[in-house]
């Protein structure tokens, strides 16, 4: 029987009963272990964003857990829970990516240069002279080390590996800063946006995708929601609620530091 039957059923049986009609569940896939993305006690801003959905929706929410860091990285995860039916939504992918039906945009980040406000660095974009001479933390298989090995300075960088390894947090990226391990961090704003309220010497400016010389780099991403890519009925529902409730979901995102650009 099919979860829309036995709502239905329901609705005929409980009221006999005496008891009050369940809500329908929006079906989430998440990291139970992946702030400040998510966990399993919904401190993350994929879980506040996912709260908000589920509340303009009218429904409450049913979490499938899996990580998807380590071996297969976030492609296995997609395959393992929401191609496998486990799950109907991923709260938080590229919009236009080809693995999955996406949602229309509900936020747009960048990458950013974080660093030492008493450094007073001038860092405008990746061909800042200022580079240079610095040593660079960056995450490996991101754009930020593409960008870093572009302009030949991969000798002086450090790269981490927090997408790779489930007992990393992108916190450590931070400590490696305040340390003097690294000068300067290249990374996703998310990805360290609850961390930095930990760290107010800190300084973070957005990366434009322009280049000096050559084709424009990017570093700015439209992010959206995924469903399976023959479910159009709840990718139409959630570009309602994108619609609708925009605001709701800024508000989510600004909750927990995450630095939403103009669309």
């Amino acid at each position: 029987m099919t979860r829309t039957s036995l709502f239905t059923s329901a609705m005929f049986v409980l009221p006999l009963l005496g008891c009050a009609i369940p809500l329908q569940a929006l079906s989430v896939c998440a990291d139970p272990d992946y702030l400040p993305y998510s966990n399993r006690a919904g401190q993350g801003f994929e879980n506040r964003v996912a709260e908000a959905v589920a509340k303009a929706l009218g429904e409450r929410i049913a979490y499938t857990w899996a990580s998807y860091r380590g071996h297969g990285g976030f492609p296995q995860f997609l395959s393992s829970t929401l191609d496998a039916r486990k799950c109907d939504v991923i709260m938080s992918i590229p919009y236009g990516s080809r693995e999955e039906l996406t949602t229309r945009p509900y936020y747009v980040s960048s990458y950013v240069f974080v660093f030492s406000k008493s450094k007073n660095f001038s860092l405008s974009g990746m061909d800042s002279p200022a580079l240079k001479g610095l040593r660079i933390g960056f995450e490996r298989d991101t754009p930020a080390e593409e960008a870093v090995k572009l302009r030949g300075m991969i000798p002086k960088a450090v790269s981490f590996d927090v997408a790779d390894n489930p007992e990393e947090s992108p916190a450590i990226m931070l400590k490696a800063l305040a340390s003097g391990r690294i000068d300067v961090l290249i990374t996703w704003q998310p990805s360290i946006s609850a961390f930095l309220r930990n760290y107010p010497n800190l300084e973070s400016v957005p990366i434009p995708n322009t280049r000096t010389l050559g084709g424009p780099e990017q570093f700015s991403f439209p992010m959206s929601m995924a469903v399976r890519a023959s479910d159009h009925a709840l990718k139409d529902r959630l570009d309602g609620i994108i619609d609708k409730h925009g605001a709701e979901l800024e508000s989510a995102l600004s909750r927990s530091g995450v630095r939403v650009s103009a669309q």
